[in-house]
């Protein structure tokens, strides 16, 4: 099997990127010759049972198949695909699933900064997977904003309680981005540079997505000062790998325990290409991304404080790869120093957890309205 050049393209930028995750993996993290294997022939595999539902329906009507369900009048690549995702897997527990909902939602606003500035903005310091964003559009005007909040509207769907039953929103709305994927892979593929890339949106990069929202997300989090009990860590890796299993990730790649997580993110990021002119782009568009819906100081004010938190999340050599400026980690102290008493202190308190999901909703809410939109 042909490897794509990207794989592996400079091992010592990888490995220096890939060093803080090394340090916290384990004796065992490096990669064996089967999880090579596997590496490099995941860069070659798509969502087939996603592509099949493609194939089925033409685009204007996926939508609407989609909204039908599974009761509808479907073809029989469309029924298998409902079949397979409301068949889960026998390792799914519902009180996991709720409790690491519950968890998610009760970190409030560092949840929002890390997703921004630690796991997306991380995840753009490699040039893996981003080529499709370009090739889609979503670099332009005011697509980055858009972006954000489709993702945070999506976030707190499946964070939301039961949002991942059969036809509830979270569920409804991961099943409809797993079909956008299968979507995008099926118009980009007949121009695509396979030999240098693999497959536009292929297993290896699916999985390694997944790890930023569940493993590195997590990571970070406790880099502002966050309490993350083992007990809420189990829970949130178990919803984050059914999650991934809803949007088509192999088994073989979800998490399930953040050890686990931190050894696969390792993997993928040891052999990730290093970042190109589409790495900054998208970097400098995230930092600059409220520019046009604020106004006066507090454009500033955000704009450096998106520099600041980036900075105390991901350090300056992340910095400089993604071309943008080094500033003191300011804002990362305040959150550290806002957590002892909130987290660790508010959080421990007899009915904290209910306290800390009633302030997360107050700052979700307050968040769109900065944005300019309702929650």
């Amino acid at each position: 099997m042909t490897v794509p050049a990207r794989f592996a393209a400079d091992r010592a930028w990888a490995e220096r990127a890939a060093r803080p995750l090394r340090w916290v993996a384990g004796p065992d993290a490096r990669p064996s010759p089967a999880d090579l294997a596997a590496l490099r022939d995941g860069l070659m595999r798509r969502d087939e049972l996603a592509a099949a539902l493609i194939r089925a329906v033409e685009p204007r009507d996926l939508h609407r198949a989609l909204a039908a369900g599974p009761s509808g009048d479907h073809p029989e690549p469309v029924r298998a695909f409902y079949a397979a995702v409301t068949r889960r897997p026998a390792w799914v527990d519902d009180q996991l699933l709720s409790q690491g909902a519950q968890a998610c939602r009760a970190f409030g606003m560092d949840a929002g900064l890390v997703l921004a500035y630690g796991s997306l903005l991380g995840g753009y310091r490699t040039a893996a997977a981003l080529e499709p964003l370009v090739r889609t559009g979503r670099l332009a005007g005011g697509e980055t904003l858009r972006r954000i909040q489709e993702t945070s509207l999506w976030w707190r769907a499946v964070t939301a309680p039961g949002g991942l039953e059969p036809g509830a929103e979270g569920f409804r709305l991961t099943l409809h981005v797993r079909a956008m994927h299968a979507l995008v892979n099926a118009r980009l593929e007949p121009s695509w540079d396979i030999a240098g890339r693999g497959l536009p949106i292929n297993q290896y990069d699916q999985a390694s997505t997944l790890g930023v929202f569940s493993t590195s997300f997590l990571l970070h989090l406790r880099l502002l000062g966050v309490r993350v009990s083992r007990s809420d860590s189990r829970a949130v890796m178990h919803l984050w790998s059914y999650i991934g299993w809803l949007m088509g990730v192999d088994e073989q790649w979800l998490p399930h325990t953040e050890r686990r997580g931190r050894r696969l993110l390792y993997h993928f990021l040891s052999h990730d290409p290093p970042p190109d002119a589409n790495s900054v782009a998208l970097a400098r568009a995230l930092i600059t991304m409220t520019d046009d819906v604020l106004t006066g100081w507090r454009r500033g004010y955000e704009r450096e404080r998106a520099l600041s938190v980036s900075t105390w999340l991901l350090g300056r050599a992340a910095m400089r790869d993604l071309g943008l400026p080094y500033r003191p980690g300011w804002y990362g102290l305040a959150r550290v120093a806002a957590n002892l008493l909130v987290s660790h202190g508010l959080g421990r308190l007899p009915g904290g957890r209910a306290r800390l999901l009633a302030r997360s909703e107050r700052q979700a809410h307050d968040q769109f309205a900065r944005w300019g939109r309702e929650l």
